[in-house]
């Protein structure tokens, strides 16, 4: 896996080994970031949260691409280890707070997110309870984009946001939802 884009583009990210981890693969991300990029036109100065962090390689690449801080929320031990391995390689720690608790139990952060990037295991039911979750005012800025990767489960968007792209790339289907102002 590698950063597509920005001051770490071509720099690989680790990922830990076996399959309990799955990361988004290099083109979905690019589509992802496509995507949000159409809509945003730069991330710099952006705040930005990696739910279901993993190796963190979606909220690193928007930290390459500008962003000013990301917030990532990681349970499982390894991907943990791996993610706090990978914003340390790219000297990212300043502008990262990493959480070791699951998405069910995180608290918003200082500052409501532009940027939400939520990639949950498929076949999990998670990314529902996620959006209900994180999908308010402490969470998602006015205007804000939330981003869900799921393996195609059909998602409604919760109230207060409005679908704004569907896109599917191999097995990951991307809804991108925008937070009404």
């Amino acid at each position: 896996m590698r950063i597509i884009a920005g001051e770490w583009r071509g720099r690989t990210i680790d990922a830990p080994p076996g399959d309990t981890t799955r990361p988004t693969s290099d083109r979905t991300r690019e589509g992802l970031f496509s995507m949000l990029a159409s809509r945003v036109g730069t991330f710099e100065g952006l705040r930005v949260a990696d739910l279901f962090a993993g190796t963190g390689a979606l909220g690193i690449e928007a930290l390459s691409r500008g962003a000013a801080h990301c917030t990532f929320v990681e349970k499982d031990r390894s991907a943990l280890a791996i993610l706090q391995h990978n914003v340390s390689r790219f000297s990212a720690a300043e502008r990262a707070d990493i959480r070791a608790q699951g998405v069910e139990y995180a608290s918003p952060p200082a500052r409501p997110c532009d940027i939400l990037l939520l990639d949950p295991p498929y076949a999990s039911s998670l990314a529902e309870m996620a959006l209900g979750r994180i999908c308010n005012p402490g969470w998602v800025a006015s205007a804000g984009l939330v981003s869900v990767e799921t393996d195609g489960e059909r998602l409604a968007a919760p109230e207060g946001f409005a679908v704004e792209a569907e896109r599917r790339f191999g097995k990951a289907h991307i809804l991108l939802l925008r937070r009404e102002s």
